[in-house]
């Protein structure tokens, strides 16, 4: 990678993404674009920026020309709980959106890295140690998006021989940044309830497992396959990648070891739990492992102690 468009780049994911790929590769070769501007004055204004509608083929072509990439990093989408809201957006965006950034990559001879999830999963495979290849037959749109997109991918690779590569994401949670409407968000918000208040309700039965990963883990997954050598890469898209796998009332306990006072309670949501609960409990990620030696930093308890330190800080917490 030498010059880079990041599509979606003020979400969850994408604003961490730029601020971390312009200090590796240079501000000036991180394209960051978002179909609004939203206030996010770190993202904008450290580097170039450009207003992309993935919906809408010519900017998305226009950015590439125009700033010279080679890459593009395919982040816009609609998550699990908005997509089952409003399914018919979910489509448009995320499969005729990665449509959209496969053909110009087509076109003008760039790779593209998008990201599936553990959603591309359904309630009939197998939930745990989840294969790398499997059954897949999610009954979300968001599942049903990110299969879509993983099939795209393959079949770019495989009749017009672009360089597509991808991950399957677990729940990812991150102090820098809240979630958009995913059915993992209760990790990301249980942290700062716990900071602000002392309390927490969850949406999620106490034994829910699901596999999550904490944001910098994320970031190097995305960069590390980006760059992997790709001789060695037999699956490259949809590799399956994990940190950890939890349920509500283990994250509990583990912030309970740094406030001891903290209490949760629960109120359960019927549709985020139905989706939950089609997801697999853990994944094996051993194809990552071998083909580009992925291998996660942070478990649930070194995340726990950084998390809560960092958002001791961003809170101003003492």
């Amino acid at each position: 990678m030498k010059k880079v468009l990041i599509t979606g780049a003020l979400g969850q994911i994408g604003s961490e993404l730029v601020l971390e790929m312009r200090k590796i590769y240079g501000d000036q070769n991180i394209v960051a674009s978002s179909r609004s501007m939203e206030d996010n004055p770190k993202v904008i204004e450290s580097g170039p920026f450009e207003l992309v509608d993935v919906l809408e083929p010519k900017q998305i072509a226009d950015a590439v020309s125009k700033h010279k990439v080679d890459t593009i990093i395919h982040l816009a989408a609609i998550l699990s709980a908005v997509g089952e809201a409003n399914p018919a957006l979910a489509w448009k965006i995320n499969v005729e959106g990665l449509f959209n950034a496969l053909e110009i990559a087509r076109e003008k001879n760039v790779a593209v890295f998008t990201p599936s999830s553990i959603a591309a999963f359904g309630p009939s495979t197998p939930k745990d140690n989840t294969p790398q290849d499997t059954l897949q037959r999610p009954n979300t749109m968001y599942g049903v998006t990110k299969v879509s997109g993983e099939l795209l991918c393959d079949y770019y690779y495989e009749k017009f021989g672009v360089d597509t590569r991808g991950v399957r994401f677990p729940g990812l949670i991150s102090y820098e940044t809240l979630p958009g409407g995913g059915t993992t968000d209760y990790a990301v918000h249980i942290y700062y309830e716990a900071l602000k208040t002392g309390k927490y309700t969850c949406y999620l039965k106490e034994d829910t497992y699901m596999d999550m990963m904490y944001m910098p883990d994320a970031l190097q997954a995305i960069i590390q396959l980006a760059e992997a050598d790709p001789s060695k890469l037999v699956h490259r898209n949809a590799f399956n990648v994990t940190a950890m796998s939890f349920s509500p009332k283990e994250i509990n306990e583990e912030i309970r070891k740094h406030i001891p006072q903290f209490t949760i309670d629960y109120q359960v949501d019927p549709i985020r739990q139905k989706i939950a609960d089609s997801w697999p409990n853990s994944l094996d990620d051993q194809a990552a492992r071998t083909e580009w030696g992925w291998k996660p930093k942070y478990d649930l308890a070194a995340m726990t102690q950084d998390m809560l330190g960092k958002l001791r800080n961003k809170l101003n917490i003492k």
